[in-house]
């Protein structure tokens, strides 16, 4: 049977699901899920509302950032996550904790024209006109230049093949500004449309956000480094090398990226904040001398291990979903902050400590020791197994030659009959 989806937008929540449980033949438990994760004003949101899926949200701890600790709320499935960040924030509290710098939050946005038989031309009556487009660009969101934000500057840049790409930089004080940024661009293109007579291919933000980049820095001094039977001075170099194999192999550096990333997104997630404009920007910018490169570096002398990492990171602390997201607001006051740039501080100083751990225990142990225990917990939960029974079941699976679904479920029928002849 196929169900009817015309006008499935206009329709009540309650129609929507009884449509999407007739389509998809859902038993009342399954229809019943909807229900359970419902929450009104979200269909506010995001368009077609069913039902919030909801994520597991913890709390990294043993973070200072300039000199404030910090407790750091963090959505993500993933295991291993956020003790990995706890991990590592501990090392480089024991050695005063990361330091932060950023220099300006700028968003940029483009004005494409197309078909121009002399961009260089074109580009210098816009930049002639500068101060006048800018003064457009405010007057389209008043209230921003009110609140000490605004317009910046106009930069002219040709791609080729009669492209011209116009960027406007906006000063967007606490939001992460798209739809500001967005408004003030299309003010600027008909301005520009006047001036030069053509019409805009597009108008629109870069999620490229070159000029709002954050630097996390730390220095630790060896001895912290150590692990087990490797002594800390050997640490540092094998961390070091980790980091300069990322620097020349775009293999090693989209994993190397992606364990930043891990504790970057889930704290955007955490905070209402779009991560997925977070990750196109950074891993843009790990590619912006042409050759896609991790984004964080480690280096030693033999005495001390420096870490740096320097990333865009255009994230908000109102606007967007954030003023209907209760969480997202009490994150915020978990974490302390009040303006966007302090938010983007304890980012990047997040992203450092989750590559910090993940380079130790590569190096070390191997990355499976920590990550597959909280795998096995997972799997167990999954199979079947209850709180009791769980230490047992994650003994055996250890030492299993298989750790899949089928054998944990064995498992957990030998445990449970077992303990059934000894009841008897």
């Amino acid at each position: 049977m196929t169900a009817d989806f015309r006008h499935f937008y206009q329709k009540s929540w309650s129609e929507r699901t009884a449509i999407v449980a007739e389509q998809a033949q859902l038993s009342a438990a399954e229809t019943e899920l909807f229900k359970k994760y419902y929450v009104p004003q979200h269909s506010e949101i995001i368009e077609n509302y069913l039902t919030d899926y909801p994520l597991p949200m913890g709390l990294a701890v043993n973070f200072v950032v300039d000199g404030q600790p910090v407790v750091i709320p963090m959505v993500t499935e993933e295991p291993s996550v956020i003790a990995a960040a706890s991990n590592g924030a501990k090392i480089v509290k024991r050695a005063g904790g990361f330091k932060t710098t950023l220099t300006k939050r700028e968003m940029v946005g483009q004005i494409v024209l197309e078909q121009l038989a002399d961009p260089a031309k074109t580009a210098k009556v816009i930049m002639a006109h500068q101060a006048e487009l800018l003064a457009v660009a405010d007057d389209a969101h008043p209230s921003l230049k009110k609140r000490g934000g605004g317009a910046r500057q106009l930069r002219t840049r040709e791609l080729g093949q009669g492209y011209l790409s116009i960027d406007l930089f906006v000063d967007v004080q606490a939001a992460m500004g798209a739809n500001m940024l967005n408004s003030m661009l299309e003010a600027v293109a008909k301005a520009i449309g006047v001036l030069t007579k053509t019409n805009a291919l597009m108008s629109i933000l870069s999620n490229y956000a070159t000029a709002s980049l954050v630097t996390a820095t730390c220095e630790l001094p060896v001895s912290l480094l150590q692990a087990g039977r490797y002594a800390g001075q050997l640490v540092a170099q094998k961390i070091a090398s980790a980091s300069t194999v990322a620097q020349l192999d775009p293999y090693r550096a989209a994993t190397h990226n992606k364990g930043v990333m891990n504790g970057i997104d889930a704290l955007a997630i955490a905070t209402g904040n779009d991560w997925r404009a977070l990750e196109s920007g950074v891993h843009a910018y790990a590619a912006r001398d042409g050759q896609y490169r991790g984004i964080s570096t480690w280096t030693t002398d033999g005495k001390i291990l420096t870490g740096t990492i320097t990333l865009p990171l255009p994230v908000g602390v109102v606007g967007g979903s954030i003023k209907i997201n209760e969480l997202a607001q009490l994150n915020q006051r978990l974490l302390g902050v009040k303006t966007a740039p302090e938010l983007a501080k304890i980012m990047a100083a997040l992203g450092l400590a989750q590559n910090l751990a993940a380079l130790r225990a590569l190096v070390t142990t191997g990355i499976q020791q920590g990550h597959m225990h909280l795998q096995l917990k997972s799997l167990a939960f999954a199979a079947g197994a209850t709180a009791t029974e769980l230490p047992t079941i994650l003994q055996q699976l250890e030492q299993a030659p298989q750790q899949d679904l089928a054998t944990t479920q064995h498992l957990i029928t030998k445990l449970r009959q077992s303990k059934e002849e000894t009841d008897d």
